[in-house]
């Protein structure tokens, strides 16, 4: 059951993680979700204090859909890649389930050969 409005909370959640320390008691207040929490402290391990700015907003029912970006510095290491020093700025897709008040699951969608790219891991030319 749903309580909170999903936009409503959504928003609150990306202002408290965006361009900040993500904690897991930070990250507990909001999600529910083991497998996302994990992914969101790699990133922050990754890319500490990166950025989210969502850029649109669609609700129905307990799901909330955000196309939004990520911005941050690559200061720790990425799936077995030595921090580059440099920053990112792509574009990324999720779909989040509210239930009971938090993120009980998270369908994340990044465009990779973009991350990759910006890193210098790989090159398209």
């Amino acid at each position: 059951m749903v309580t909170v409005n999903p936009k409503t909370f959504i928003q609150e959640y990306f202002e408290a993680i965006s361009g900040k320390p993500k904690t897991m008691d930070l990250i507990n207040k909001y999600v529910s979700d083991e497998h996302l929490a994990g992914h969101i402290m790699d990133y922050e391990n990754s890319f500490p204090c990166y950025e989210l700015i969502a850029e649109d907003m669609i609700c129905e029912d307990d799901k909330i859909a955000v196309r939004a970006r990520v911005k941050g510095e690559h200061k720790g290491q990425l799936m077995g890649y030595p921090p580059t020093g440099k920053t990112i700025d792509i574009p990324l897709s999720v779909i989040y389930q509210i239930e009971e008040d938090k993120i009980a699951k998270g369908w994340i969608f990044v465009d990779h050969m973009e991350l990759m790219t910006q890193l210098g891991i790989i090159s398209l030319n």
